[in-house]
């Protein structure tokens, strides 16, 4: 069982909230390939599903700092990246979308620019300049309003064993727009 920050008391849902960011994990991510680091960390079970009760900005500030220096304080070989989980703050995409230069500004305020490094996550994500259906949103589309922490030197040493890192974006469209919406629905029904 995943260590609870603001616990939830009801167990029942966060073991339901776990499984099924594990899922989108390895269906998704790893089964996508949208990210072809995770499969190594993952397999390795170097992932910590960090789920919080969290309601407010200064409540997810505080335990984003939290997982950070659980990070820093961690080897790397133990606990390599933190999905932190918040189903219940930044609910709404344009405030979370919002509240990550406030994600960004706590990390270089605790001296981690360039140690670590914040990826958003959200189940309505929007691109900029994207219909809010486009499937290319989907590449970022969690299940739950969710924050994913990485050690840059991890990033590092992925980018550089993967020889093309710069077009994984544009790989992660083409591979959305050849599946679409009923291939992403197919996805969750096994």
């Amino acid at each position: 069982m995943p260590q609870l920050l603001m616990p939830y008391t009801d167990l029942a849902a966060s073991d339901e909230i776990i499984a099924n960011t594990k899922l989108w994990l390895e269906r998704a991510v790893i089964g996508l390939n949208l990210c072809p680091f995770a499969k190594s960390v993952f397999v390795k079970k170097q992932v910590r599903y960090a789920l919080t009760a969290a309601t407010t900005a200064d409540e997810l500030l505080a335990e984003i700092e939290s997982e950070l220096n659980r990070l820093r304080d961690t080897d790397p070989a133990e606990l390599d990246t933190t999905l932190l989980i918040h189903p219940q703050a930044m609910t709404d995409f344009l405030d979370y979308h919002f509240f990550l230069a406030e994600v960004d500004a706590l990390n270089r305020n605790l001296g981690y620019d360039g140690v670590f490094q914040i990826a958003s996550l959200h189940p309505q994500y929007e691109f900029a300049g994207s219909e809010p259906d486009d499937i290319a949103n989907f590449t970022n589309r969690s299940p739950y309003p969710t924050l994913h922490l990485l050690r840059e030197s991890s990033i590092d040493r992925a980018v550089a064993a993967f020889p093309d890192a710069e077009s994984i974006f544009e790989r992660n469209i083409e591979t959305m727009e050849r599946i679409g919406h009923e291939g992403w629905k197919k996805l969750w029904l096994a």
